[in-house]
């Protein structure tokens, strides 16, 4: 099991997430994706939407899109934030 990040290249919401795992030193696999919206059906099929971050969290079972919310989950499941008030977001 594990996690799979997919990330478009220069994409600064998606070097927020890579930054919080490597911070938390969480294993992922990372799926370059396509500039264009249209060209991106690999992250339409697993989350439903073509925007990027998605995360795929298979230890958690879910799927997940934002750059925050994403952040938000990894901190409080795997770093030692105590509630969503010590979680550093991106502005």
């Amino acid at each position: 099991m594990g996690r799979t990040l997919y990330r478009l290249e220069g994409c600064p919401f998606c070097e927020y997430v890579v930054d919080t795992l490597e911070d938390l030193e969480l294993e992922y696999d990372s799926v370059w994706v396509e500039g264009l919206h249209s060209k991106r059906n690999e992250v339409r099929r697993v989350s439903g939407q073509r925007q990027v971050p998605v995360l795929v969290d298979d230890d958690y079972g879910l799927t997940m899109a934002e750059s925050a919310r994403i952040i938000e989950f990894l901190e409080l499941s795997y770093g030692d934030a105590d509630s969503v008030d010590d979680v550093e977001l991106p502005v």
